[in-house]
């Protein structure tokens, strides 16, 4: 009987420790950060926006095929959108170095506040319990006049150049995600999904 009770209370010994490392391994994980930084790449039609701020900064022959495109009813864009993540478990501040690996980091894409797209990491990313940043290359491919058919051919081009252009930022840009984090109990997904912007960490 004896033996039965110290197996009883060794098992629920073990079990107490496995839960206690996976909430303290959850706790940790749910710790990340993410901030979109910028655009990169960005072209309609296969026409570069970078270095561009202006209509005038344009060829005759991309305009012409610009405006063709936009007649037609396309405007194909495609361009590298990097989210900074930041892994604060560095073993700092009572809590362990952990290293979290970004299995999948499913994203929907607002323009301008227009929902567009969804997407996925093309691959998963190991993001160092350093504290420094690791930046996700998000590739995005959309048809702008999918989604922004209502607005004028300068107010479509304008909107490209602030998103990609040599003055572009992020501003106009929100993603809402979620993440699924890979530990040694399994994949865990977050509960709901994040809103990253470009002004501060989302946690």
């Amino acid at each position: 009987m004896k033996k039965l009770i110290v197996l009883s209370m060794l098992l629920a010994l073990v079990f107490l420790g496995i839960q206690c490392s996976v909430y303290e391994t959850i706790t940790n994980l749910s710790r990340l950060e993410f901030k979109i930084d910028n655009v990169s790449g960005f072209e309609i039609s296969g026409i570069q926006f970078s270095g561009k701020s202006k209509l005038n900064d344009f060829s005759a022959i991309d305009l012409l095929k610009l405006s063709s495109d936009f007649a037609g009813g396309t405007l194909p864009a495609s361009f590298i959108l990097n989210v900074d993540a930041k892994n604060p478990n560095d073993g700092k501040g009572g809590y362990k170095r952990t290293d979290a690996t970004l299995q999948n980091f499913k994203w929907k894409l607002f323009l301008d506040d227009k929902e567009t797209i969804t997407g996925d990491l093309d691959q998963p990313i190991t993001i160092p319990g350093t504290g420094e940043v690791t930046v996700i290359p998000l590739r995005i491919n959309i048809d702008l006049m999918k989604f922004f058919k209502d607005k004028s051919y300068d107010s479509i081009i304008n909107l490209a150049l602030a998103l990609g252009g040599s003055k572009g930022s992020s501003s106009k840009i929100t993603l809402y995600a979620t993440p699924t984090v890979s530990s040694p109990f399994g994949n865990i997904t977050y509960p709901g999904e994040l809103k990253i912007v470009d002004y501060t960490f989302t946690k």
